[in-house]
């Protein structure tokens, strides 16, 4: 499943809605995550080189260079998210036939638990990071695609709650009450923090819009 990107987007749909454990909804919300950060990309894009954003041209150029960096990153990380829960799945399948037996599968699944929620939340910190480039394009980027930044801030901020649901439902099971409170608090914290700059991002569009 590693090769996900490289499916045509058909495929990607036939697999996604079939019964495969995997894409599941950590690795559809890095993609769709990643579909948003292509459009502040595109922004970047639209507006770099053009002689009436000159003054921002080098400004422009390291946000776009930054949103393709975190592009490729949600692609890693949604590889990381499906090896997450093929581990998570084959610690359910370990034997159980005596206590030896059950404390490492408890072990196990332990580990696993906690690989399966770090790695969404590594994937809604990288969406901020999106998130972050996409208010600062908004500010500035070409007016005539600025409609776009607005795009990408709601399809981010929307996956960062997306994948937020595999923390959510994960902690519950995890019995280090220490990691799980520390992932409770990232995550409430990335929530309100991506709230807050979808929400900043898409002011400054609508009112360059209006202007």
């Amino acid at each position: 499943m590693s090769d996900l990107f490289d499916y045509s987007f058909r495929k990607i749909l036939a697999t996604a809605s079939s019964d495969a454990p995997t894409p599941g909804g950590g690795s559809v919300s890095a993609l769709v995550g990643a579909l948003g950060v292509s459009m502040a990309a595109m922004v970047g894009n639209l507006t770099y080189g053009k002689s009436q954003y000159a003054a921002v041209s080098t400004e422009i150029k390291d946000i776009t260079g930054r949103a393709y960096f975190t592009m490729s990153r949600l692609e890693k990380l949604m590889e990381a998210d499906i090896a997450a829960f093929s581990k998570y799945m084959a610690a359910y399948r370990l034997p159980k036939g005596n206590d030896e037996e059950k404390v490492q599968r408890d072990e196990a699944i332990q580990k696993a638990l906690q690989s399966a929620t770090k790695t969404p939340l590594d994937i809604a910190r990288t969406l901020l990071e999106a998130l972050t480039l996409t208010a600062q394009l908004s500010r500035i980027g070409n007016k005539m695609a600025i409609s776009d930044a607005g795009v990408a801030a709601y399809v981010c901020e929307a996956a960062v709650h997306a994948v937020l649901l595999n923390v959510d439902i994960n902690l519950p099971m995890v019995s280090d009450e220490g990691f799980a409170a520390h992932a409770l608090e990232e995550k409430e914290r990335i929530a309100g923090e991506a709230r807050r700059l979808k929400e900043q991002a898409v002011a400054v569009v609508n009112d360059r819009m209006k202007g």
